[in-house]
Formats: C-alpha cells, structure tokens, sequence
C-alpha cells in the first residue's frame, strides 16, 4: 500500500516543526553547601589562556563553564559553497594564531520559512537556530581536561531532522556539558549538509566530478569523525572509543554511518534514537531525482556546473520542485525517496545494511530505542483526547487502508488500559522499523540493546505523553535544562539518572548493565527482549509483538 507519512502526521495534527525533529551518572545537581559556594565563585571562565587547545590545523581558543571545557564551531572542514558544492568534503585550511570557538558553528542550508509558526511547539521544543551557511562543517566539543593524557570515551552526536532539517545545537536537550561533566566523557557534536545540498545525485548527468555528490552529507559525517581520530585526543578524547548517538533522522545517519565502508576504524558503538535505516536510496531514482534538478534549472550536462553558482536558498527551491515532479512520477511510501543516503555501492551498501556478518560493522555495537507515543497529535488538540475507536479507525485509514479495524482491534487488545487516543497514537508510533533494524543487526557479532521510552509528563494536562524527541534529555542528563519537555525537578531527574549510566556504560565497555536499571539482557529476535524506561523500569519479551504483527509489512 503506497502511503506518505508526512502528510499522515500532518493531517492527524502534527506541525512542521514536530516533524522536523524526524524524525542521547547523575544529573547537574546543586546541593545547598554547593549552592553557596556558586554564590561565591564566578563559573564562567574565559581569556586569552583559558581553554587553549591544539588541532591539525591551528589552535583553538574555547571557556570553561562550570569546570567544563567548551569549545563551539570548530571547523572540521571547509567552505562547502561555490566550487566545493555537491563535493566530498575538503579539510579547513590551517590558520595562524588562534581561533576563538566559543559560538555554534553555522547551520547548513535549508528554509527557515515558518520554523515557529506553531506556538505549541515553539514553546516545548524552543529550537536554536543560527546564521544559515554553506560553510556549516564545524563541531562543537564539551569535556573535562585538555590533553592530560587520559582515555575518555567519545560521543558524537548526529542530530534530527530528517535528512533535510536540524543542527546539532537546536534542542538544549543536546547540550553536552552535564554528560561530559558527570560522565567524564567527551561529548561532540557536529552540522552536516543536508537536504539537496547534502543528496543531489547528479552522477547519471554530470560524469565522474559528481560521483560522489549524492552522499556528500554522508560524507561530512566520516569527515567529522577523521577530525575526531586525529584530534580527540588533545580534548582529553579516546580515538580509539568513539560512539556515534543521534535521535530520529539521526538514528538513521547512525545505522547508515555503521554501515559505510569508510567507518571502519572510525567508530566502535552506535545507539539510534526514534529512527533507524537498513537501505539507502536505489541509485536509479537518486539519478533520475538528479536529472530533474538539472532541467528545473534549465541546465544540461554541458553547463551542469552552473549548478555551483546558484544561491543556496534559490537551488533549494529548484531542487524541491524537481521532488515535487518525482514524487508524482516515481512515488515511495512514507518516508523513502527524496533527498537522503544513496545505495551508490561504494560509499553505501546495495544491499541491507549489516546483511554481510564479516563486515566491519559486524563487531559495532548497537542500543537502539523509540518512545510509546512517537507522532502523538493530542498535546494541542484535547478535542482529540475524547476520541473513540470509530474515530481512531477513520483518523488511521488513510495510512493503513482496509486493514485499519483488524490493527485497532489488535492493539487494543495487547493494551487493554489504553484509552482509544492512546491506542491511535500507539499504531501511528509502532516500533515495525525500530524490532527490523534490531533483528537485521542481531544477525552480526556484536550484541543489540533494545529499549522502549514510556515516561510521560504532566504536561498540558497529560497530552504530551512520551513524544518524539522526549528521551534526549534523559540520556544525556538535561531534564531540568530542557524543562519544556520534562517539567523538571525530581522526578525526571531519577529516571535520567538511570539512563544516562546505562549510556555511560554502553559507552564503555558495549553492555549497558551498570546496576542503575532492572538486568538488561542483549536482544534476541526470538524474544524481542525490550528495557522499558518509566519511573519504575521493566524487561519485557517484545511487549508489543501480537499488535505489531498484524501492520502491513514496511
């Protein structure tokens, strides 16, 4: 059945902006004595000595809040405009002196154009968005010591929004300093081309020089992560443990980045987020999508270069009118198509990711995660809190057609205490993509980790349930900071607690066990073995199978 999730989500009520996010010790707790001692000392600390640090290609300069060493926009490659637009990644050019880093890095290409127009969720997701550039390859690094010689663990962070929106600094629930701190890890985080400047494939057009254009955000990413095993360890980084984490459109990056040839040796543990992929793009729609732009343009193969000259914000609309063109000639349902990761065969998979058991990635660990209520649509609608089941079946139709009342009936009949808003939400947020990426991974050496994300708070009377992007926080300790999503205070903070040392293990040694959760087992296909985070946490075998079993294949 050929159906498109966007227009699904936004039909049930979900804005641009929720999609957009499509699409991780204890917490920094002040206790009285402490408090006192703050009122006394200055926190922040920056100058022309503080926070000096060494790269490849000249110093950097960063401050020290709270006792963590910060460092923001930190190029890890060059201008990406002009005649490096549609190109692998270049390294930056060396500078003389030092360079201050102490503000995020610019954001890549992509229309801004009514990003706030919802008030709800500007005001729960409060998303952080600077200046707009081609030159958007830079990292931002939160850690505790600068080249002392210690070991510590590495997350880079691989942000959401698809593969077409987002930077890595637009929730504050990604805010690296408590992990780093707490955790005594270093914590990075990377922006990326995205979207057509990111994944235009114009290899079927443009010969050999654009060989590799359809995949150059994928690119940027490896890029980042070469910056990382070069330079890390002046940041106090181990190059040697590095574990890639994003949410959404970044736990796709994640399996993908796992997968790309060019990983190998660059990362060690993946942990993807409320979205997962096992295949890229088939290369005869990413060329055909290529040929589109190109005559949008007006161009032929002759003057195809003229593409590099167009002002980013003008190629984005040429590019999205070709989208247009090619969702109408060449439809995929939901998600699939567009803009995003090319099965080119070099620099990604033909085939399914983690099909082969003697690849690298064979020996990666994997936690993957999603939340119960995923594309919930009731947080600024209580009209549709009172739904019934009739209603839930009319409002799921379009997505899942004539089977829509045997799946109602199925969920309701594995979630008995769910109320029938819930039960909508339930289906719309089905775990089919995350237990496939699980069960595909598991087939490697490596172990999978599975968790599904219940907590819920007492928000907007209740509505907001365990929404898209809600967990981030958790695991990377910032409940009291992202308090739009948390209410904060104590009781967030307990389960972050939790989690955030199930990470930090991860991180370590590839097994989440740390004593802080019930006994985690590694995921079986035949059981489905499923950690279930709420205030009191449980193992379940795949809690959800006997409703899940009756969607339609994906």
């Amino acid at each position: 059945m050929k159906n498109n999730r966007r227009q699904f989500l936004q039909k049930m009520g979900l804005g641009t902006a929720g999609i957009a996010a499509v699409p991780f010790v204890a917490n920094a707790r002040i206790s009285p004595t402490a408090k006192n001692d703050l009122e006394e000392d200055q926190i922040l600390q920056i100058g022309d000595e503080i926070a000096l640090a060494e790269t490849a290609f000249g110093k950097v300069r960063g401050y020290q809040l709270n006792g963590v060493f910060t460092f923001l926009g930190v190029p890890y490659g060059a201008n990406t405009g002009g005649k490096n637009r549609f190109m692998p990644p270049q390294k930056p050019e060396k500078w003389e002196g030092v360079k201050d880093t102490i503000w995020w890095g610019n954001t890549a290409p992509q229309i801004m154009d009514n990003r706030y127009a919802n008030v709800h969720y500007s005001f729960a997701d409060h998303w952080n968005y600077d200046d707009v550039s081609e030159d958007c390859l830079k990292l931002n690094i939160w850690t505790n010591a600068i080249a002392d010689g210690e070991k510590r663990p590495v997350l880079v962070w691989l942000h959401g929004g698809g593969f077409t929106n987002g930077n890595g600094f637009e929730q504050d629930g990604y805010h690296g300093e408590n992990l780093a701190k707490n955790g005594d890890v270093v914590f990075v985080s990377i922006n990326h081309r995205l979207g057509p400047i990111g994944f235009t494939d114009l290899s079927g057009v443009g010969g050999s020089k654009y060989a590799n254009s359809g995949n150059v955000s994928m690119l940027d990413i490896i890029a980042s992560l070469q910056w990382v095993n070069e330079n890390i360890a002046n940041f106090g980084g181990d190059p040697g443990n590095v574990t890639i984490m994003g949410q959404s459109g970044g736990g796709a990056k994640v399996t993908a980045t796992m997968s790309m040839p060019a990983s190998k040796g660059l990362v060690h543990k993946g942990v993807a987020l409320s979205g997962s992929m096992l295949t890229a793009n088939d290369q005869e729609y990413s060329k055909k999508l290529g040929q589109y732009v190109m005559e949008e343009a007006g161009l032929t193969p002759g003057n195809l270069d003229k593409l590099q000259e167009i002002p980013w914000r003008e190629y984005l609309d040429i590019a999205n009118k070709a989208q247009e063109r090619m969702r109408k000639e060449f439809p995929q349902p939901g998600f699939r198509g567009g803009f995003g990761p090319v099965a080119d065969g070099v620099n990604l998979p033909k085939d399914t990711f983690f099909a082969n058991a003697n690849s690298h990635d064979s020996d990666i660990p994997l936690m993957v995660c999603t939340t119960f209520h995923e594309w919930g649509a009731t947080r600024a609608n209580p009209q549709l809190e009172a739904i019934d089941l009739n209603g839930v079946i009319e409002q799921l139709k379009p997505r899942f057609g004539e089977k829509t009342a045997e799946i109602v009936q199925a969920y309701q009949s594995n979630f008995p205490d769910k109320k029938p808003a819930e039960i909508m939400i339930l289906v719309a947020s089905n775990r089919q993509g995350a237990v496939a990426t699980a069960e595909a991974k598991v087939k490697q050496n490596a172990p999978v980790y599975m968790a599904w994300f219940g907590w819920e708070p007492n928000l907007y009377n209740g509505r907001m349930r365990a929404f898209h992007c809600i967990d981030i926080c958790f695991w990377f300790q910032n409940t009291d900071r992202m308090f739009t999503h948390t209410g904060g205070g104590k009781r967030p903070r307990q389960l972050a607690d939790k989690m955030s040392a199930s990470l930090l293990a991860f991180m370590k040694t590839g097994d989440p066990n740390t004593g802080s959760l019930p006994e985690w087992p590694k995921f079986t296909a035949e059981n489905g073995e499923t950690m279930v985070l709420n205030d009191t946490s449980e193992v379940k075998n795949d809690p959800d199978r006997a409703a899940r079993l009756t969607l339609p294949r994906a």
